[in-house]
């Protein structure tokens, strides 16, 4: 038969897990790595507790199946014995006695059912007698495989301290071979993954689960088998073993809890704290009886399903009838046969112990964490590490991710959010100025053409109108139509002039500004109604910048122009505003007017659209000053509400153009 190694005892499924980390915080000893989003089990780490099957929802975490083995073994010509945990009283609680699982074992192919119960008492009387010697030095108990493994891997200094006693499963073992033959072949059945490397002694190791399956796939019920006993020898009390405290119970040292000179722990975090307050002396007069899981009931090998309290009451059923069944003299004679011989067993250490990082790397890491101080450390615990600082040291040895830590993480996902929203408003005034732009372009070559065509007939008009007019005495009636037609054709010629503006691709000529000076004889350029106050505020330390001064006067005194047109009837505002920087100056233009309605927003630098009454304007302005701004590189925005349930009412304009030219 083919020996399992320590290391291959748990291993990931790959594409199962999705990195919850439930396993990082259940490991005892971390031996868990995020490698490409899947949390890989370091074999070299790994003590085989098998918590980390246990606690994973997905099922991506499994233990090495021995099934195929144990059905090698059971089509062998050999004699083979199967060796019981007790703790199978609270995992078949689906089968009406235990006869009847011991039939079923049997039906699978074992010659002999073995009891590991009577293991269990033979080793509690030789820790009894290591409890009861005043010379002993405190010890660590041996029972539980994922224990010792723990010791001999991270804290080898304890080596020595480990109980030179095997665990009742090789005791049993032992002395089934003495009973049956040194050839027979062994399997030893029940809850613990840990014990499939615990020993080279036992041939295979199979749990409860996996016993189940052999079940299922030979078909074997407890109504096609027949019930049968344990063979000799049956175990005592100490098929309490399972449960914590229940080798106590076994040596009879409960009942003076003040005497008792042996600390109990159970669970990954409580054995851990045990050895720990023992390595520093706290406890060294103590013996330390230890289990990784919470008692060997709540071992990986169970099923899932079921309740703590009710497996330590079905254990203390069991074991309740199992003694009133016992035959007291007949199990006496052969534990006072049993009881001294060899059960012997060494330690060697093997440290697996990774050596803490440089400090400078640590504080680096804990950095890009964003924890520049310890009042940043939260120790949520969310990463599946204790602390922060535990964190950073499995980033530095490559077992974690900066990623694990979810403050972190949602920290930048928050920026990441953000960023992507400014993208996002960017691309949109992107797309909203390619959109403007392509208008622009058709509208531009339209209008080209339409004043190129009117401009000779307009001029024609104009002239002959003018020299009719002065040919006219006054009063005549004729004289005042032939006025009307000139001053219509004239305001024909300004609107043609203002689409060969808007149609020209002209250059900017850019001139060195003082532009507090500018926007203050622009504001000066404008009729200014007395109703309307003037707010000018300049935020710039640097009033210099490059600008086309022709091309920006336009700019600024439409927009004012338009600002003080839609304050008629109120007291009105009128703010320019200017902000900057080194690269920059933003030209803030405000009114308290009545504000531009949502559904003109999108049109008001279309051309020729405007809702000034008719003869007001020609709807070239705004097209005209947003061209302007695009040859100056800047950008444009409005904001503006005219629903005073929304709040005060006015226009915003927000101009950015650079200080200087490319």
């Amino acid at each position: 038969m083919v020996k399992r190694l320590h290391n291959e005892l748990v291993f990931t499924v790959k594409d199962r897990c999705k990195v919850c980390y439930t396993c990082v915080r259940e490991c005892p000893v971390k031996a868990i790595k995020i490698d490409n989003g899947q949390a890989e089990v370091i074999s070299s780490r790994c003590i085989g507790c098998g918590n980390c099957t246990r606690v994973c929802s997905q099922n991506a975490k499994k233990f090495l199946d021995t099934t195929e083995e144990a059905l090698a073994l059971l089509a062998g010509e050999e004699k083979k014995i199967a060796l019981l945990a007790p703790s199978f009283a609270a995992e078949f609680t689906d089968i009406a006695d235990y006869q009847s699982l011991i039939g079923m074992i049997k039906k699978l192919g074992f010659d002999y059912v073995m009891d590991v119960a009577f293991g269990a008492d033979v080793i509690a009387y030789q820790y009894n007698k290591i409890f009861d010697n005043p010379e002993e030095a405190g010890t660590i108990s041996t029972d539980c495989p994922a224990i010792t493994y723990y010791v001999k891997h991270y804290v080898p200094e304890l080596i020595s301290s480990l109980a030179p006693l095997v665990s009742p499963m090789v005791a049993t073992l032992r002395i089934g071979k003495e009973i049956y033959g040194q050839e027979v072949k062994t399997v030893f059945i029940g809850p613990c993954v840990a014990k499939k490397a615990e020993s080279t002694e036992v041939d295979v190791v199979l749990t409860f689960r996996e016993l189940r399956k052999l079940f299922r796939t030979q078909s074997i019920t407890s109504k096609n088998s027949t019930p049968s006993d344990f063979d000799e020898p049956k175990g005592n009390k100490a098929a309490l073993f399972p449960v914590t405290r229940g080798k106590l119970h076994a040596i009879d040292k409960m009942d003076d809890i003040g005497k008792e000179n042996i600390l109990v722990a159970s669970g990954k975090t409580h054995f851990k704290e045990a050895i720990k307050e023992f390595e520093n002396e706290l406890n060294k007069s103590q013996h330390l009886e230890l289990l990784c899981c919470e008692g060997c009931i709540m071992g990986p090998g169970m099923t899932k399903d079921g309740l703590y309290f009710s497996k330590v009451s079905k254990m203390k059923q069991y074991v309740s009838e199992k003694e009133h069944k016992l035959d007291p003299a007949k199990w006496q004679k052969q534990f006072d046969f049993y009881k001294d011989h060899d059960y012997a067993q060494s330690f060697a250490s093997a440290d697996r112990r990774i050596p803490l990082p440089a400090p400078e790397k640590i504080e680096a890491t804990l950095e890009a964490m964003g924890k520049s101080n310890p009042k940043d450390y939260l120790n949520c615990g969310a990463c599946g590490y204790d602390t922060c600082y535990d964190h950073a040291i499995a980033i530095v040895d490559g077992l974690a991710e900066i990623e694990m830590c979810l403050p972190h993480t949602i920290e930048k996902l928050h920026k990441y959010i953000a960023d992507l929203n400014l993208s996002n408003e960017k691309l949109a005034s992107a797309q909203q100025s390619l959109k403007q732009n392509e208008k622009l372009a058709s509208m531009g070559q339209l209008s080209a053409g339409i004043a190129h065509e009117l401009n000779n007939p307009l001029g024609i008009i104009t002239m002959y109108s003018n020299i009719l007019l002065e040919e006219t005495q006054e009063g005549d009636q004729t004289r005042n139509d032939l006025q009307l037609i000139a001053e219509q054709a004239e305001r024909c010629k300004k609107i043609v002039g203002g689409l060969l503006n808007f149609a020209r691709k002209n250059q900017v000529h850019y001139t060195e500004t003082d532009i507090d000076k500018f926007v203050r004889r622009s504001l000066e350029s404008v009729i200014v109604p007395p109703s309307v106050e003037v707010v000018f505020e300049n935020n710039l330390t640097d009033h210099f910048m490059e600008i086309d001064t022709d091309q920006w006067m336009q700019v600024l005194t439409n927009i004012e122009k338009n600002a003080i047109e839609a304050m008629p009837n109120e007291k009105g505002i009128l703010s320019v505003i200017l902000n900057g920087n080194d690269r920059d100056v933003e030209f803030l233009i405000k009114d308290n007017g009545s504000g531009i309605s949502e559904e003109n927003m999108d049109k008001i630098f279309t051309p020729f659209f405007t809702t000034k009454p008719v003869g007001k304007g020609t709807g070239l302005g705004l097209p005209l000053i947003y061209g302007i701004v695009k040859m100056h590189r800047g950008q444009i925005h409005v904001e503006s509400n005219d629903n005073p349930q929304k709040g005060p009412t006015g226009t915003t304009f927000k101009i950015k153009i650079p200080r200087k030219k490319l």
